[in-house]
């Protein structure tokens, strides 16, 4: 093996390269998924740089492998680079050559991505025949300035009315979902993306969804989900699966940044869902304990807030000079036991606008989605509501945080006085209202108007117990008999005086009509 490496060597050392054929190394040594590589002097961080068996071929020809195995070069070192490689590791032996592609590893972005499932590079993995983007785009990219930007103004409808009244998402803001493991984050990114559907076409943003470390079946069963619900027509998919490389894992959010970015660019609005960057995290520590970095806390490196920081800053709401297009994040973080005061934890929470905190207790208490009012914040808050939101979800968060002080209060005490006991059964009640199945999304004018009741005392008359069946039939009732009033609060996004009154008028009828048929 060594004559092998020291003939090529001394080949290297001899030939004179043509104008703009490109610089070539040689592997020294590969293991775990990392490349050493002797030579290439002039290559810089984050370049990509092609494996290539052959010494007496162009890098075009080289190009035309049917499977080309790329590598990222992520360790700029005194006798050499090191590079993570972007494929099949068994495949890279001592002696190869690797070549410079004199360009920052970029992938293909546009509107031919959309309906697709990508791998980290661009590559379709969905058996939907190739890709016919052109236009290539850096992974990573310096996020827009201050000057470049503009407020976080208008509202990124969840169609969950818990998450819209009380912890509203903007076009351009960055929410964590965090949680432990089954209580329910990635439904509440799936319903978001679901409920797109209810937005006019002109202003539906288009959904990216990054799946790192996940299970394969899981995200086939989310791509038909999507497909059968109509969500596949403005979705984009990236996957980088439990089986890949962990570089493809570490990779994978940047390019459904770099995806966002581009319809950003357009004006355009664009959602992107990172699930989950815990496992992003594990990898990127797997590669730099593998590159000989020093670890630090819990054996991260140190620039592990950088990696979030540096892709979440990405998320944005352009100025109208820009173009006025949003990139909003929806990071999701996964807990052990609860502990949101974990490394990586605090350093997400620290860079978000706010975090939606699901709980396991409340999961399995039958809480859907299983928020924690708590500590669940916006720090967009109400900028980003619309007026009829605003009127209707004032006071909810408040008093659903009195009610849990009230409710673990009445565990200790057996003896409740009417007071206490009348403002348990109203937290009952609206903890009811807004608890919503998985892949139910509703339309905001819906919400606005079920919220309207319930905080007006439309559903003071009815048991805790009987709630969910009663929103129910509201919700049919209003469909059939308010089709009027529900188009108006669509159209003017408040609930103006007219209209105001002309519900009021439905739900008392509602209201006079399920109590007579109780009695």
């Amino acid at each position: 093996m060594h004559s092998i490496i020291e003939r090529i060597e001394k080949e290297i050392a001899s030939w004179t390269p043509e104008a703009g054929a490109e610089e070539v190394g040689i592997v020294r040594g590969s293991g775990d998924g990392i490349a050493e590589i002797d030579g290439l002097s002039k290559a810089v961080m984050s370049e990509m740089v092609l494996f290539d068996p052959t010494f007496d071929r162009t890098l075009a020809e080289a190009l035309k492998d049917p499977l080309p195995i790329y590598g990222l070069i992520l360790n700029l070192e005194e006798d050499g680079v090191r590079a993570v490689i972007l494929g099949d590791s068994a495949k890279i032996y001592e002696g190869m050559l690797v070549r410079r592609m004199n360009r920052l590893l970029s992938i293909p972005v546009g509107e031919e991505l959309v309906g697709r499932v990508v791998n980290p590079l661009g590559e379709p993995v969905d058996g939907k025949g190739p890709v016919k983007a052109t236009e290539m785009r850096p992974i990573e990219r310096e996020a827009y300035g201050v000057i470049d930007r503009s407020s976080v103004n208008a509202p990124l409808h969840t169609g969950i009315k818990a998450v819209d009244a009380m912890i509203p998402i903007g076009r351009g803001q960055r929410e964590l979902i965090i949680g432990d493991r089954g209580t329910g984050k990635t439904s509440i990114a799936i319903d978001t993306i679901i409920n797109q559907k209810n937005e006019p076409v002109s202003t539906r943003p288009i959904c990216i969804y990054v799946a790192i470390g996940q299970k394969e079946s899981k995200t086939a069963k989310l791509v038909a989900e999507l497909s059968a619900r109509g969500a596949m027509e403005y979705s984009i998919i990236v996957t980088a699966p439990a089986s890949a490389p962990a570089a493809l894992q570490f990779l994978a959010p940047f390019a459904g940044a770099a995806i966002g970015e581009y319809f950003m660019e357009q004006g355009r609005d664009a959602l992107v869902v990172y699930d989950d960057l815990s496992k992003q995290a594990v990898a990127y520590r797997q590669l730099s304990l593998l590159l000989r970095r020093p670890p630090g806390r819990e054996a991260y490196p140190g620039d592990i807030f950088y990696l979030h920081s540096r892709l979440l800053e990405r998320a944005a709401k352009l100025s109208k000079e820009k173009g006025g297009g949003s990139l909003t994040a929806l990071p999701i973080i996964e807990t052990q036991e609860g502990d949101v005061s974990a490394y990586i934890p605090t350093n997400v929470i620290s860079i978000t606008d706010g975090q939606i905190y699901l709980e396991a207790n409340l999961f399995n208490k039958g809480q859907r989605p299983a928020i924690n009012v708590g500590i669940s914040v916006s720090r967009v808050g109400s900028s980003a509501q619309t007026k009829a939101m605003k009127k209707v979800a004032g006071k909810i968060k408040l008093e659903l945080a009195q009610f849990r002080e009230l409710e673990a209060f009445m565990q200790f005490s057996s003896d409740l006085d009417a007071e206490t006991k009348k403002r348990i059964d109203a937290g009952r009640r609206m903890t009811d209202v807004l608890n919503q199945s998985r892949g139910a999304p509703m339309p905001f004018e819906m919400e606005a108007a079920i919220i309207f009741a319930a905080t007006n005392g439309y559903l003071d008359s009815f048991r805790p117990e009987e709630i969910r069946a009663i929103e129910a039939k509201l919700q049919e009732y209003l469909y059939r008999e308010a089709g009027g009033i529900l188009m108006a609060i669509k159209e003017s996004k408040e609930i103006r005086e007219g209209t105001e009154k002309d519900l009021r008028d439905k739900l008392d009828a509602f209201v006079s009509r399920n109590q007579s048929s109780d009695d």
